[in-house]
């Protein structure tokens, strides 16, 4: 489909949208693009200024207008008077609150686009099925996704207002760790698609029980209407037991069970990742991912049953999975001559822990396998027996060395891989991510299977750039 080109909107409008008012500067006035950090500013943006826990957008406004925004969103008019520098008098909404208006600008954006927006929730493998799903739909349609992990009450309006560059698909995923988040979140994105992966014990410590996440993720559903679809996992019973009450067409998928998309034959190809037969109401085909380890082939399955509601055809899925790595940090396998290390540093939970551990597990043709494992984050009072039962999981996987990393918790883990049969000399605990660091090249020896995983805050990312520098 031909690409008419991007939205014009005009500062009138976007005053309107955004539920306050044209204070100075002209209506008419355009407006090319948004942003709440002053440094990104270019020439003919709007500036919204965001009040954070940290920082207050509106002490950057005159940054903003010095570098040429063509407008400033504030809830202080004052703030946004131009300094002696500025190359223009910016136009000037004033607001109640900013952080809503940027969420009401994105409503705004997103109705008057004409995209499918496609929304993935859940605990675990919400990023790569965003990735698998817009890898699958990019080959067919002008897809936009978010980018990293803006999924958030401010990332996910940012990704949206992109929206006005005219994609025929959005492909984005909605975060949270409190009830109430989702929903927001599908308020503003209004999704046409829905997709909800699993619960898990995820954000735990915000929440009385994992079905209170499961609740939490339900809210997914909110605002459906007979004309949404929904693509659920027919795997994970807490997730069936809630789509009953959706309004709209269920689609569901799931790896060796029954299900609308599902799964069979599923084997693993050692490092080189998974491969499966996928079988749909139109046909099977058999697959090969690069992504390592058996929730992969959830997160593909998902992916196809997605593409298959636009359609594309199942020839070319199959092609374009094959084509789709690890994102970044996210079970990436890195040989470095001698040593072979699964970079898995982008975050941690139980579940995605204990997958990786049996995904790497499974390898034989090293000399050693070693876990360099960090503390798991946000678990609440479930965390000391989930770090202790993660790492006997480690000792069951067939893990020569485990190295936990952090407090209380990686103790805890640490306790679990002896409890669990590694002998005392073949565990150690270390408090920080850059003590790890420093220990790395000591730790690793020529020949090791090296799975690195923690939770973004421990910083386990700083090990493996180490090793990748010591070799």
């Amino acid at each position: 489909m031909p690409n008419p080109g991007p939205l014009v909107l005009h500062a009138g409008e976007l005053a309107a949208a955004a539920g306050g008012r044209l204070a100075a500067g002209c209506s008419g006035a355009r407006v090319d693009g948004f942003v709440i950090d002053s440094r990104r500013v270019r020439a003919g943006d709007l500036f919204v200024a965001i009040r954070g826990t940290r920082l207050d957008g509106h002490r950057f406004v005159a940054e903003a207008v010095r570098r040429g925004a063509a407008g400033v969103v504030v809830s202080d008019a004052s703030s946004a008077e131009p300094g002696a520098a500025a190359p223009a008098a910016p136009f000037v909404i004033v607001v109640p609150d900013t952080t809503r208006a940027l969420q009401s600008l994105a409503t705004f954006v997103r109705r008057r686009s004409t995209a499918r927006v496609v929304a993935i929730t859940g605990s675990v493998g919400k990023t790569t099925t965003k990735e698998l799903v817009a890898a699958l739909l990019a080959g067919s349609y002008r897809v936009l996704r978010n980018e990293g992990n803006l999924n958030n009450h401010i990332g996910l309006p940012l990704s949206l207002l992109e929206l006005r560059h005219d994609p025929e698909v959005a492909v984005v995923e909605l975060g949270m760790n409190h009830a109430g988040e989702i929903s927001t979140l599908v308020a503003i994105a209004e999704p046409d698609i829905r997709v909800w992966t699993n619960v898990a014990e995820v954000h735990s410590a915000f929440f009385d029980s994992i079905e209170g996440i499961a609740d939490a993720k339900a809210e997914i559903m909110d605002g459906a209407t007979s004309a949404s679809q929904l693509v659920a996992n027919a795997g994970d019973p807490r997730v069936m037991a809630r789509v009953a009450a959706f309004p709209g067409r269920v689609t569901t998928f799931g790896v060796e069970t029954d299900a609308d998309v599902r799964a069979t034959a599923v084997r693993a190809r050692g490092l080189c990742g998974m491969a499966a037969t996928i079988r749909t109401p139109v046909g099977s085909v058999p697959v090969r991912t690069p992504l390592l380890g058996y929730g992969q082939i959830a997160n593909v399955t998902a992916a196809v049953a997605v593409a298959q509601l636009f359609p594309v055809p199942l020839a070319e899925l199959a092609e374009r999975i094959a084509a789709c790595p690890p994102q970044p940090r996210r079970g990436q396998v890195i040989e470095l001559g001698d040593v072979t290390i699964v970079d898995d540093t982008y975050n941690s939970s139980p579940t995605a822990l204990r997958a990786a551990l049996d995904a790497v597990g499974r390898e034989t043709g090293h000399a050693r396998r070693v876990a360099i494992l960090g503390e798991m984050l946000e678990l609440g009072e479930r965390s000391t027996a989930l770090h202790e039962a993660c790492g006997r999981a480690a000792a069951d996987a067939g893990f020569d060395v485990v190295v936990a990393v952090g407090g209380e918790a990686a103790a805890a883990l640490a306790d679990g891989a002896r409890a669990g049969g590694l002998p005392a000399t073949a565990v150690s605990t270390v408090s920080t991510g850059d003590e790890t660091a420093e220990r790395a090249p000591a730790i690793v020896r020529a020949g090791d299977l090296v799975l690195v995983k923690g939770s973004r805050g421990i910083g386990l990312d700083r090990v493996v750039d180490r090793l990748r520098g010591q070799r």
